[in-house]
């Protein structure tokens, strides 16, 4: 027998020796494991327990500490209040109806909180009276007179006490009927005194207390709090409540840390005892748990854990004897098809698997070449798919798995918001650089870029039509923290463009957009944004929001260059431009040799585009046409250049231009009244243009090109004005100094306030005020 078992095992492969082998080395962990998982069990479970009690005393304490901070807080005002003041210095008597019924009122609103709060008690020893939610009393009458006397002498400014409920007679207690003790938290009063004369007390009974408890605990019953000096508050035995803790059997010495587990013999019996120490009062929150139980629990855990590794040992035997047979078959079929035979193998001294080794190092050595040629041509792949993609060469449909090829999953999972933002360089008479420097200039801000902007807020930037283009976004879907966060991080790169280079750039923002499909029309809204520069001068942040009232942009691409400048300047609202552009037009179209029919289509393609314009800004045609008509029609029936032209401004391009100009003055003029707004409530602080830019959230240049068109004056002149105004009114209404007048306007100097009035005026202050006043 035994020799027929050597036959055997030599006559298997090697892969089968080896998951014989393997299998059975499996075993032998997994009996060491389930016999470490037997012995350790159980100091694991009272230890898992344990975490879980110090986490529900945590919540416990949480819960607890919200309700008597409450009380503390709701306390403290009608302490403080008014009518507490009044009542503290006089005698109350029936007569004092309505002192009373105030009182009576502040603490009604104490109790009106879920604060389980049942009664509150002030009491006058000076002028002997006393007030509850019975009514009011002579406190030398009250048969608790002199503990509540004790009380008071006992107590050093306020603090939390266990006081018996029959001090405050049973009528109080309706809501805690039977319950023999009451936390109450105690004060002076009065409070801001130097003599202290009377008591309020806040009363939540014990009860109320233990069903909160409870309420938190669920079925856990061995929940106790103790206070500071180790006496018990609340516990589920109420002969125990007011006791020392040690009564419970527990050894006070062992609450030495803010949380922690110990074990404590009970009733004799073994428990483990969590506790956790609040911060507030240093109130401790115990949870007692029968040691016997988790042991109990351990013991069935080791047994099942036993019993799975005997099975898993007995498992392990079976499927190695059957399985190494057949997991043989699709090894050997490997080694015919990568032009291996055993005969071979056997002549090298090599086994199956050197032999697959070989073959596969070889196969991914010629899979790393070609990775790493792959990631050479990667960052130009890269920026021609996302050229084509703000192009609106790609599909939407496809833009999402082509980015998640380009290692940009991260973006695709957690992005809510997007913008894209195009950036052009400003070229000025005094700059260092010249436009043949352009392409290393763009080289090093694009490299910029690549840095300023955090890597998992961005798509690579890259270089297209001369401007450096970046797609940015957040998780954050708020769209203003969005327009926000876009806006700083611009403003930001500017600044760092011309703090390192010396280079002016004029940025364009898109509108936020949700999917990646809309990339292009993304990419068209910023260049269209980029182009109002022309008008509002370099250096500034525009985005698309503040251009065309913020509605979305749809570009068909007509590619003609006088009719884009034509359209560019209608949408900018450039009057005299567009009606140059309108005839270099209508020259150029009649400057070509045609037959008369076919001088419609290019007069049929300019009046399509100006109505795709319209569209797209949100333009109704009646506003443009209120007749019936068709203005195709119209243009068809007109023979004359001259009257084309003609045709074209009245009927369509002019319209479209007040149009445009009363949305951007609008714009402007919301504009600047908030800036104006700024100036009168802010005058009297260092106010300047950029603070108004971060509070407003726009560009500080883009704000001074805007108000200055709309008011004919500089931030800074605008504001020297109101100031002067200012001081024009305090001069002739008040009697404050000049000096304080002068300060009020933030000037450091008194004398620079004179010597500006005088330039202003032509005149001192003190004499514009003396000629006011006598004229």
């Amino acid at each position: 027998m035994i020799r027929k078992v050597m036959m055997a095992v030599r006559s298997l492969s090697f892969l089968s020796k080896l998951t014989i082998f393997g299998f059975l080395l499996a075993t032998v962990p997994v009996i060491f494991i389930g016999a470490y998982a037997y012995v350790t069990s159980a100091g694991e479970i009272q230890k898992n327990v344990s975490a879980g009690k110090i986490q529900l005393l945590m919540q416990i304490n949480s819960n607890v500490e919200q309700k008597l901070t409450t009380v503390n807080h709701t306390l403290n005002q009608v302490i403080n209040s008014t009518v507490m003041k009044r009542a503290l210095s006089q005698t109350l008597t029936a007569g004092d109806f309505m002192i009373y019924d105030n009182l009576r009122s502040e603490i009604r609103y104490m109790q009106s909180f879920d604060t389980r709060l049942e009664d509150v008690v002030l009491i006058n020893q000076r002028y002997n009276w006393m007030i509850k939610n019975s009514g009011l009393y002579a406190f030398d009458q009250y048969p608790y007179r002199d503990e509540l006397a004790r009380l008071a002498d006992t107590v050093d400014g306020g603090g939390w006490r266990l006081t018996p409920a029959d001090w405050f007679y049973s009528e109080e207690a309706t809501g805690a009927a039977g319950c023999g003790n009451n936390i109450s938290l105690v004060k002076k009063l009065p409070s801001a005194g130097s003599e202290q004369y009377g008591l309020a007390l806040a009363n939540i009974p014990v009860c109320s207390m233990l069903e909160l408890l409870k309420q938190d605990s669920g079925a856990d019953s061995g929940i106790m709090i103790i206070d500071e000096q180790y006496r018990i508050l609340l516990h589920s035995d109420e002969a125990l409540i007011g006791q020392p803790v040690s009564a419970a059997g527990i050894d006070p010495l062992k609450l030495d840390d803010q949380n922690g587990q110990f074990n404590a013999l009970i009733d004799h019996s073994s428990y483990s005892v969590s506790y956790y120490r609040s911060g507030l009062n240093d109130w401790f929150y115990l949870s007692t748990t029968s040691v016997a139980s988790m042991t109990k629990q351990a013991d069935s855990i080791g047994s099942y854990t036993l019993y799975v590794c005997l099975a898993m040992l007995l498992l392990s035997a079976l499927v190695a004897w059957i399985g190494s047979r057949r997991m043989y078959s699709p090894i050997r079929r490997l080694l015919l098809q990568l032009g291996e035979r055993a005969t071979d193998l056997h002549n090298r001294r090599t086994n199956e698997f050197q032999a697959i080794g070989e073959r596969v190092t070889g196969l991914f050595q010629s899979k790393s070449a070609l990775e790493s040629e792959l990631r050479q041509h990667a960052p130009q792949v890269r920026t021609f798919f996302l050229i084509r993609a703000c192009q609106g060469s790609v599909r939407p449909s496809e833009i999402a798995a082509k980015l998640k090829q380009f290692g940009y999953s991260e973006q695709l999972e957690h992005w809510r918001a997007m913008a894209a933002v195009t950036l052009q360089i400003d070229y000025s008479e005094d700059s260092r650089y010249s436009r043949d420097d352009q392409e290393l200039l763009l080289f090093a801000v694009h490299n910029m870029l690549e840095e300023l902007i955090p890597a998992h807020q961005q798509l690579a930037p890259f270089i297209m039509d001369q401007m450096i283009v970046a797609v940015i976004g957040s998780a954050d879907q708020e769209a203003e923290a969005f327009d926000t966060m876009i806006y700083e991080l611009t403003e930001r790169m500017q600044q760092q463009i011309d703090s390192f280079l010396g280079v002016q750039v004029s940025i364009g923002i898109s509108l936020s957009f949700r999917s990646f499909g809309s990339l292009a029309a993304a990419y068209r809204e910023a260049c269209e944004a980029l182009k109002h520069r022309m008008k509002l001068g370099g250096g500034i942040i525009i985005p698309y929001a503040n251009v065309n009232a913020g509605q979305p942009y749809l570009s068909l691409g007509y590619p003609a260059h006088i009719e884009n400048e034509l359209l560019d300047a209608i949408k900018l609202a450039d009057k005299e431009k567009a009606k140059e552009l309108l005839r270099s037009f209508m020259q150029a179209v009649f400057a070509a040799e045609l037959a008369p029919q076919e001088y419609q289509i290019p007069l049929a393609r300019l009046l399509n585009n100006l109505l795709v314009v319209m569209q797209e800004s949100g333009i109704g045609l009646a506003q443009l046409h209120p007749a019936s008509g068709s203005l195709l029609e119209e243009l068809l029936g007109i023979r004359t250049a001259a009257e084309i032209e003609d045709w074209f401004w009245t009927k369509a391009i002019n319209p479209l231009i007040r149009i445009f100009k009363d949305r951007q003055e609008e714009q402007y003029h919301n504009l600047s009244e908030q800036i104006i707004d700024l100036v009168q409530r802010c005058y009297d602080t260092d106010l300047t243009l950029e603070e108004c830019a971060q509070r407003l959230h726009y560009n500080a240049n883009y704000l001074s090109s805007v108000f200055r068109k709309e008011t004919g004056y500089s931030f800074s002149e605008y504001l020297t004005m109101y100031r002067f105004q200012m001081a024009r009114k305090w001069l002739e209404t008040s009697e404050l100094p000049i000096k304080d007048i002068a300060a009020k306007l933030c000037y450091t100097n008194p004398q620079n306030f004179i010597r500006s009035f005088r330039k202003q005026e032509g005149i001192t202050p003190g004499q514009y005020r003396e000629k006011r006043r006598t004229g």
